[in-house]
Order: C-alpha cells, then structure tokens, then sequence
C-alpha cells in the first residue's frame, strides 16, 4: 500500500500484518523501529561509509539491505527469503537495483542457507525471520548460532529481531543462547517490553569484539521511541539461570497477543 503521507513510501503487509515499509525516493528513512535499531547498528560496526559484506536471513521489502547499500556504498549484501511469490512482488512492485546496489536475493531456507556460506566471509548477520508472526523454532537455536558465529569474520556480528511478550521467556532463552555461542552480547528494547509489559520487538546482538555499546545507547536514546541497551552483569541478571536453547528443544516464538500487529 502507498503511504498517501510520504511521497515514495510504501508498506507491504502480510497475512494483515505489517511486515515492511520502504521508501522508494529515501532507501535511509527507516519507518519502522526495529529497522532504525537495526540500521543504528550497522551504523555503528565499522567508521562511517566502509562496505561490509552481509547475509540478511528474511527478506520482507529489503529494507535494511536498501539502507546498507544507501549509507555504505560497495557493500556486498546476500538476502535469503523463503517466500518466493513475496520476492518476486516485491521485485516487481519496489525494485531494489540501481547503481552501486550489489544486493542479491534469493529464494531458501535461511538455515540451509547460512550452512553453505564460507567461513569468516561475513562483517554482519542479520537474522529477521518470521512465520506468520513467529520466528521458527529451527533459528533459535544453539546449533543454528554456531552456524552464524563460524560464518563471520573475527569481530563480526550476529543480530537478530524477535518479538516476545511477557513474562519474556523467550527472550530470556534466546539471550542466554547468544551468551552460550558470543562473548558479547547485548539485548535492546523499548522500556515496557523489556520489563515484561507489553509485547514488542527485541533486538539481540553477539560479537566476539565489545560490541559498540556507547554509540548504540546515544543513537537508541534519540530515537521517537527509545530503546534501552542491556549488556554485561544486567543482561546476565535479566537471564538468570535460563538454560541456552538446543534443537532439540527449540520452539517458535510465542504468537502476538490479539491485533498487536494488525492494520486496519
């Protein structure tokens, strides 16, 4: 659907749930919040306009993809969407080529996908998949980050969008699983969610190197909605004694609660 309030704006829904919003004219306007979170930290990874190379496990609109080859021109960007008639409307209806853009996409599961890529070939894993509303249960596990750490180069990252509500078990899990595979770990959301009142979208993020945790914190809190970053002793008091997640106990993410993503 066109945004009638911005020229060039458009949102692509799913199933009645909102799934991405690019703009055609701004590929940098980041709409929705997670992706400003997303693109904060890919803003932060490496000084300002150096390529990286990154697999983006989930394609939806490619708006995250659109912004690292709009703020880092050269960078070499792979995107695994499992859902090809999704892929070719968006192909279709909001292009993604244009001069400089080095972004491939292609139809896969995106474990399968992460399996085949060459060790350390990677500045950055982006990992913002979901079923539905739920991220699926064969990416939220030990087995499945251990494929995303060996892929990356020494002080890549692995991030990963989720959603979860109260009382946030699911991302406890998920938190404790990153510890389990990266020594750097942090756990960004707004202030309600991360105190387990409402449902929203969490973003984790794990590294071998310190993770830019000052500069994320001052772009978070300039935000519309800020986010709070949790690291260190208060992300590990935040999971307690949750146990790291195996696939053999793996689980989709919780459903959202009734019209938490609905549009009308």
């Amino acid at each position: 659907m066109p945004d009638i309030d911005r020229d060039g704006g458009w949102l692509l829904t799913l199933d009645g749930t909102p799934q991405s919003y690019v703009d055609l004219a701004d590929p940098t306007h980041l709409e929705f919040e997670y992706t400003r979170r997303l693109g904060h930290l890919a803003d932060a990874l490496a000084p300002a306009g150096r390529p990286l190379d990154v697999l983006h496990l989930g394609g939806g609109a490619l708006t995250v993809p659109r912004y690292v080859a709009a703020t880092r021109p050269g960078s070499r960007q792979q995107v695994i969407e499992v859902d090809g008639p999704l892929l070719a409307l968006v192909e279709e209806h909001l292009p993604w080529q244009g001069p400089g853009v080095d972004i491939t996409a292609t139809v896969g599961d995106a474990r399968a996908a992460l399996a085949a890529v060459p060790g350390g070939s990677l500045d950055l894993v982006v990992a913002d998949v979901f079923h539905g509303s739920r991220t699926p249960a064969h990416l939220t596990s030990l087995e499945f980050l251990r494929l995303a750490a060996a892929a990356l180069r020494p002080g890549g990252c692995y991030a990963a969008n989720l959603a979860d509500g109260p009382p946030l078990a699911f991302a406890r899990a998920q938190a404790a699983t990153l510890r389990a595979v990266f020594p750097e770990v942090c756990l960004i959301a707004e202030a309600p969610v991360l105190r387990g009142r409402r449902y929203g979208n969490i973003l984790l993020a794990g590294s071998t190197a310190p993770l830019p945790v000052a500069d994320l914190s001052r772009a978070l809190a300039a935000d519309v909605f800020p986010a709070r970053l949790t690291d260190g002793a208060d992300l590990a008091a935040l999971v307690g004694r949750t146990a790291p997640v195996t696939d053999a106990d793996a689980t989709d993410s919780p459903p959202p609660p009734d019209g938490a993503f609905s549009v009308g």
